[in-house]
């Protein structure tokens, strides 16, 4: 009996705790041996099947639900290597934007006009006057603002530019003095879509006899040549290579000889592609430059020799020959007719 109610206690106190432990484990509780982090009160969202399989050593992908297709379509490569990104002439679909100082142009200047802003230098012997001479040219023509496409390979919309040269003429067989000097300024408006272009410009020229020629000849009468001119001018790209192109121009005012109107004319071959086996390709322009005050009779100008084009741009340097035969292009010297054949480098901006 005595051990009977020793036991009794004991069983007591051992039934007392599994009722407590039963009333303080909640009934969602997960088994012990679970990892805490997996254990969530939501309910259990199944997530689809992966499209692949990871092992060791591969990626064992699944069938696709669809058979995949493939297009080929054959793009034909043109002879000579591209250098530039777009097609030409024009920027078809490109949008247009505002742009200030843009690259390019939209009307580039004629490659044998006589009075062009570039950088130039042509080196000749003048037959009439059995004398050689040197022509440069210091200027250059850039943009200011354009609503157009951005490319700086005939871009098309429209444009402002600024426009500037010095044209003096140098004689060598007299100790290198500076016989007369043109200036011409100037602000075209342009307009370009596809392979026309339109220009809509002003311009003033001047010309200025030099120092050293007035004083080794004093009898030569100096003339006050000037022109405020508006210029109408298109052209138009035949192919990317081949241009046409035609322009008029009318003095609003002028002294000292010159006469309203002048027409201006030519063609040019310049190539935008480049062949695979060099770094150049050939030119050919010709410009013809008609004035009134000439009786309508002027200035013809043939050139020819190897060019180089920039890469990316449409900035270009050319070598070659020139033939010009007709009134000079120094105005002050408009009355006198020469003949010149000779060496030139052309650099086109």
């Amino acid at each position: 009996m005595r051990s009977i109610a020793t036991t009794l206690p004991i069983r007591s106190l051992i039934l007392c705790a599994a009722i407590l432990a039963a009333i303080t484990v909640p009934a969602h509780s997960q088994p012990l041996y679970e990892d805490s982090a997996r254990v969530s009160h939501r309910p259990l969202r199944r997530e689809p099947p992966p499209a692949y399989e990871v092992t060791e050593e591969f990626v064992t992908l699944s069938e696709p639900s669809e058979p995949l297709q493939f297009q080929i379509v054959e793009e034909q490569v043109p002879q000579g290597e591209m250098i530039y990104g777009t097609d030409v002439p024009g920027q078809y679909g490109q949008p247009w934007s505002w742009q200030l100082l843009p690259e390019g142009l939209i009307y580039r200047s004629y490659l044998a006009g006589e009075r062009e802003p570039r950088l130039a230098g042509v080196y000749a012997y003048d037959d009439r006057t059995d004398s050689w001479l040197i022509d440069a040219t210091v200027g250059a023509r850039v943009g200011l603002i354009r609503y157009g496409t951005e490319t700086d390979i005939r871009p098309d919309g429209w444009e402002l530019d600024i426009e500037g040269a010095a044209f003096p003429r140098l004689l060598p067989e007299e100790e290198m003095d500076m016989a007369a000097t043109d200036f011409r300024i100037g602000i075209p408006l342009t307009y370009g879509y596809g392979p026309l272009r339109f220009k809509l410009a002003v311009y003033h020229l001047s010309a200025h006899l030099g120092d050293e020629y007035m004083l080794k000849n004093p009898d030569f009468p100096r003339i006050n040549y000037v022109r405020d001119v508006a210029v109408f001018g298109t052209s138009y790209y035949a192919t990317e290579d081949l241009r046409l192109y035609g322009e008029a121009g009318w003095a609003f005012h002028n002294d000292g000889g010159s006469k309203p109107w002048e027409f201006q004319f030519g063609i040019e071959y310049s190539p935008l592609r480049i062949p695979q086996t060099r770094r150049w390709s050939p030119f050919v322009a010709a410009n013809g430059h008609l004035r009134e005050e000439l009786n309508y009779s002027g200035t013809f100008v043939f050139q020819t020799g190897i060019q180089f084009r920039g890469r990316y741009t449409e900035r270009l340097l050319r070598m070659g020959v020139q033939y010009l035969t007709g009134p000079s292009p120094q105005q002050e010297f408009y009355a006198f007719t020469e003949e010149q054949i000779g060496a030139g480098i052309w650099y086109d901006f």
